[in-house]
Formats: structure tokens, C-alpha cells, sequence
């Protein structure tokens, strides 16, 4: 005779969603102000040359901004895919292995696109 406890070991929460929620939340905010600060950067640049790109991005202020939107994006982006993998995919090693390479791949490119910007900076 199984228990309730028997059926359910191994499913529902594992304590850790209200978090990753959180975090997910919090990035969502604090892309708000950095997106129309990158907009707007952008709109102003629109006759702008390579040179005057390349001293804007070197402004340790916009630098710093710049900094804090690509951390936000890949952050925000790769909860938002395990989200989706976590939902989207039921077998078990194939979540689990996609949500390991989605992770590798977000990161690598995140501190490609970090490096890029802290070059140019300095």
C-alpha cells in the first residue's frame, strides 16, 4: 500500500523557487531604467562616428552603466530560459543537460560581452 508520502517524494518543491523568483523580479526592475538609459544613449548617437562611440563607452560613467546592463540582460535572460526548460522539457537528464549547457553558453558570451566593454574602458 503506497503512502501520500511515497507518491509525492521526489515531485513538488524544492525550496528554492521563491528565490529565483525574487531574482528574476529584480532584474526585470533594474533593466527598467538601464534599457532607457541605453535607448536613449543610443537615439543620441545616431549620426555619431566609430570615434565618438568608442569615447562614449570609455566615459567611466557610461561604462559602469554598461557594465550593469549586460550583467542584468544574460541574468535576467538565463532564468528566463531554465523557466522554460524547467516547463517545456519532461525527461529528466535532457532538462538537466540544457539547462547545464544554456548556462555555459550564457555565461561565456556574458563575459565576452563584459570583457569587450571593460576593454574599450580601460
Amino acid at each position: 500500500m503506497a503512502t501520500p508520502l511515497k507518491n509525492a517524494k521526489g515531485l513538488g518543491s524544492a525550496k528554492h523557487g521563491l528565490g529565483h523568483w525574487i531574482t528574476q523580479r529584480v532584474t526585470a526592475l533594474a533593466l527598467l531604467p538601464l534599457t532607457i538609459w541605453f535607448v536613449t544613449i543610443i537615439a543620441l548617437m545616431k549620426d555619431s562616428s566609430y570615434d565618438s562611440a568608442l569615447s562614449l563607452v570609455s566615459n567611466p560613467f557610461n561604462a559602469t552603466f554598461l557594465i550593469l546592463l549586460i550583467i542584468s540582460i544574460f541574468w535576467h535572460a538565463q532564468l528566463g530560459l531554465q523557466v522554460v526548460i524547467e516547463d517545456y522539457i519532461s525527461n529528466k537528464t535532457k532538462r538537466m543537460s540544457l539547462i547545464i549547457i544554456m548556462k555555459f553558453i550564457m555565461t561565456a558570451v556574458g563575459a565576452l560581452t563584459l570583457l569587450s566593454v571593460i576593454r574599450i574602458a580601460l
